[in-house]
């Protein structure tokens, strides 16, 4: 995997999951005040710097071979579950993700909830917390695996930081959800990119020799795009898909 490749990969996983983070800071920044917020956000980018700290230099200690075996197998499970999800929503079988949607229900919940008199707001600051940690976990855990298969945690760090800061600053010049961001072709992606490195190494570390090397990489990705793409079509044929 190239340096170029790593830093692609983990752009585009990481800008996923900063979208949907994004829209829960905005919805809560607009409704119950700023300062709250970010104090959330703050604490909660505080919590996955020491994650990334902490499991970078662990997973890498950890042998190449099983290494390889461990991040890939993971890697394959986690891109399976996103796979499968954009099958279901690309099929009609699942709706797909609005983040309009997700920014109005958002706000209307933070409105309906009781306000504090002075001081932090318990509520902006805890759901501010939960939604940068959950969705940061995800970029957390695609940027140890990654990286430390790589050999580099810092550069694929980087690669996740540029998606953030690119996606924040899309956010404050929009002043907006970024609906416009095609999220659910993101997420179909980035699941076809996850299963494919996946397979790559876990095979790889179980002593698989790919034929070309790193070039295998792409023959897997077609391989999975077409399969994904023709579940796609025999779901959307079924008479549920069409119903739903």
């Amino acid at each position: 995997m190239t340096a170029i490749s790593l830093l692609l990969a983990t752009f585009v996983a990481s800008a996923v999951e900063a979208v949907e983070a994004f829209t829960i800071v905005l919805a809560l920044g607009v409704t119950r005040g700023w300062r709250s917020t970010l104090l959330g956000v703050a604490a909660a980018l505080a919590v996955l710097a020491v994650i990334v700290a902490v499991l970078g230099p662990a997973v890498t200690s950890i042998p190449i071979g099983w290494l390889r075996v461990v991040v890939g197998g993971l890697l394959l499970v986690f891109g399976l579950q996103w796979l499968r999800k954009a099958i279901l929503r690309a099929g009609g079988y699942k709706a797909l993700h609005d983040e309009e949607a997700t920014f109005r229900e958002e706000r209307a919940a933070a409105q309906a909830a009781p306000r504090a008199d002075a001081g932090v707001d318990p509520y902006a600051f805890t759901v501010a917390f939960k939604g940068v940690l959950l969705e940061g976990l995800e970029v957390a855990f695609i940027v140890v695996t990654f990286g430390a298969n790589h050999g580099s945690v810092p550069l694929a760090a980087a690669g996740a930081l540029a998606a953030i800061v690119a996606v924040v600053v899309a956010g404050i010049a929009l002043r907006a959800p970024l609906a416009a961001v095609p999220e659910n072709t993101l997420k179909f992606a980035v699941g076809l990119l996850l299963t494919t490195f996946g397979t790559f190494w876990a095979a790889e570390g179980a002593g698989v020799d790919w034929p070309g090397g790193d070039a295998a990489l792409l023959l897997l990705l077609a391989f999975y795009t077409a399969v994904a793409l023709g579940l796609v079509r025999l779901i959307s044929a079924q008479p549920t898909a069409a119903a739903s």
